[in-house]
C-alpha cells in the first residue's frame, strides 16, 4: 500500500489519472480506518500539489485503500499490466496502440506467489521493465 508521497508525485507526474492503494499479502501496514481517511486526504493534497509543481491541469483521483483481488476484479476495458521482475515478456512486447492501461505496482517485497497467479487467472500480463527496478523511499510518518 502507498505510505509514501513520492510515489503519489511520481506517478501524477507521469500522467496517471487513478491511483488506487491496495493491500496485499506482502503488505506491512497495520489498517486503522481513522488514519486511512486521512491518509487518503494527504494523498489527494499530494497529488494536487503534483499538478501544480508540473503544470498539470487535471487532478488525478485517489481512490479509497481496497484489498487486490477487489480491484483485479473490477471491469474495465484497459490493458492489464503487472509489472514483475521475473517475467518473461519485456514491455517492448506490448502492443504499440493502446488507449487504457490498468498497471499493477506490487510492493517492496513483490506480490506472492499466489497473487501472481491470481493476477494472471484476471488477464494481467506480467511485464519485465528488464533491466530497471522502480523503487521509492518509504517515508515512515
Amino acid at each position: 500500500m502507498v505510505r509514501n508521497s513520492c510515489t503519489i508525485q511520481k506517478s501524477v507526474e507521469l500522467g496517471v489519472n487513478i491511483i488506487t492503494p491496495l493491500i496485499s499479502e506482502r503488505c506491512n501496514v497495520k489498517l486503522d480506518p481513522g488514519r486511512l481517511i486521512k491518509d487518503q486526504q494527504q494523498w489527494q493534497n499530494i497529488a494536487i500539489s503534483a499538478c501544480e509543481q508540473c503544470g498539470r491541469n487535471k487532478i488525478p483521483l485517489i481512490r479509497p485503500v481496497m484489498p487486490l483481488e477487489a480491484w483485479c476484479t473490477e471491469k474495465d476495458d484497459a490493458l492489464k499490466i503487472n509489472l514483475h521482475p521475473k517475467a518473461q515478456s519485456s514491455i517492448n512486447t506490448l502492443p504499440a496502440a493502446v488507449n487504457k492501461i490498468r498497471l499493477l505496482i506490487g510492493p517492496e517485497g513483490g506480490l506472492s506467489p499466489d497473487e501472481i497467479i491470481m493476477t494472471t487467472n484476471y488477464q494481467f500480463t506480467n511485464i519485465l521493465l528488464r533491466p530497471r527496478i522502480l523503487r521509492t523511499r518509504v517515508s515512515h510518518q
